[in-house]
């Protein structure tokens, strides 16, 4: 007895020890890529303008429309992607991506938007690259967690970095996405080393969270046909979260401009630190729910407190009643608190809750196709139908806007799969 005991302890330690090695590996990881994507957004590139718009502007629609592009074409990639080619994959994408910088440092503005549009497009497959290492396993909502804060602690790192790179070093506005890279590179390749070799999940795992394998067509069509409603209405929550999202991540610096700390480079870092774990704390809670749809459900409430948290916020600091630092510690605090789920556990617990044969990577990509081509549109919008308004400004009231608009959006979602599970499995869910 006692030598069984000790078989299950040991078993036990083991799938801890791997649970936080992945997690904190996978954090790296998707850090590190950031780094090939986002800092060329802290350069304002003197001011330049085509077509009445500014070349930021320019560049970063273009990265955009590319890793829209490649979230579409996710849906087929990502769900039928082998296990035995990721690690070729990522460093294919990866190295494309940063050869792009190399040659955007070169060429004269514009043609920099063709590169920035290849480097979004190869970028935008690696989350579901990282995540398919980590998904299918008891431990998944712990290490998706934290693989998820990676959008918003690395997103403000390695901006840092950027902008480190401009103001203590001389590295010239088009030169500093390469040079980021650069940094970046062989830490990069040894954390997706690291993935590879990681124990794939055990029998345990496969029983409550159902085997992961690839999606064909005829896969996706029926998952689309069972549950399709409830996916097309949560995706209208996560289409607004992502702009919004999406907007602070790409004009994060010119909004702190606009707020007084444009020449604080380390203001990227602790807003979006304290966010990280702030997020990480609440995503947490759902790790002790072993029934899956006990935390599916959870996680739609943790989402809509993250929309009132946004959208009040937002209210507060456009009467004056809240500064301009702390309403943005607080909207990133509630878009996150929503956008992280669906990017990480959501759609983890979704599969396990109805046994669902495939994989998370159809339905972020699926979810993510919507919302990126919403973030186009309004970046659009915003440069192509002139206002008079700030991006602080114009960007609080498309806060509010989009928690309304996600609120209602979630809780018809909650209303459906409740409803779902109960008519499928014919008894109670709490």
């Amino acid at each position: 007895m006692d030598l069984i005991a000790g078989v299950v302890q040991r078993q036990r330690v083991r799938k801890t020890t791997v649970a936080i090695i992945a997690a904190i590996v996978s954090f790296l990881a998707y850090s590190s890529v950031y780094a090939y994507r986002k800092p060329f957004t802290v350069a304002e590139f003197d001011g330049l303008k085509y077509w009445g718009i500014t070349y930021q502007t320019l560049l970063i629609i273009s990265q955009v429309i590319g890793y829209m592009l490649s979230k579409m074409a996710g849906i087929k990639f990502i769900s039928e992607l082998k296990l035995s080619g990721r690690f070729k994959a990522a460093v294919v994408l990866v190295g494309t991506g940063w050869a792009c910088l190399l040659i955007f440092a070169i060429v004269p503005a514009p043609y920099g938007m063709l590169l920035l549009f290849i480097n979004g497009f190869v970028l935008g497959f690696l989350w579901g690259i990282v995540f398919s290492y980590v998904e299918g396993r008891t431990t998944t909502d712990f290490i998706g967690a934290v693989l998820a804060v990676s959008f918003i602690f690395a997103g403000g790192f390695t901006r840092s970095v950027a902008k480190w790179l401009i103001v203590e070093w001389g590295v010239t506005e088009y030169w500093m996405p390469f040079m980021t890279g650069l940094i970046f590179a062989l830490p990069l390749l040894c954390f997706l080393s690291i993935l590879e070799k990681l124990p794939p999940p055990d029998d345990e795992d496969n029983r409550e969270r159902r085997i992961r394998v690839p999606m064909d067509w005829q896969g996706r069509k029926k998952l689309l046909k069972n549950f399709g409603t409830g996916l097309y209405v949560c995706s209208v929550s996560y289409l607004f979260l992502t702009i919004m999202r999406d907007i602070r991540d790409n004009y994060m610096s010119n909004i702190w401009t606009e707020l007084g700390y444009g020449n604080n480079y380390s203001i990227f870092a602790r807003t979006e630190t304290i966010t990280s774990l702030s997020v990480l704390l609440v995503m947490a809670l759902t790790v002790m729910i072993r029934k899956n749809i006990r935390a599916l459900l959870l996680l739609h409430v943790i989402i809509a407190t993250g929309l009132l948290i946004a959208g009040l916020s937002s209210i507060l600091f456009i009467t004056g009643h809240l500064s301009g630092m702390v309403w943005m510690q607080l909207v990133s605090l509630g878009l996150y608190m929503g956008y992280i789920p669906f990017n990480s556990i959501f759609f983890e617990r979704l599969i396990a809750s109805f046994r669902i044969a495939g994989n998370v990577g159809f339905l972020i990509y699926f979810a993510d196709a919507f919302g990126y081509l919403g973030s186009v549109l309004v970046m659009l919008g915003k440069e192509f139908y002139p206002m008079q308004i700030s991006w602080s400004g114009f960007y609080s009231k498309g806060v509010i806007g989009a928690a309304l608009i996600g609120l209602t959006a979630i809780a018809f979602s909650y209303s459906y799969f409740q409803k779902k599970y109960r008519w499928q499995n014919g008894q109670q869910l709490l």
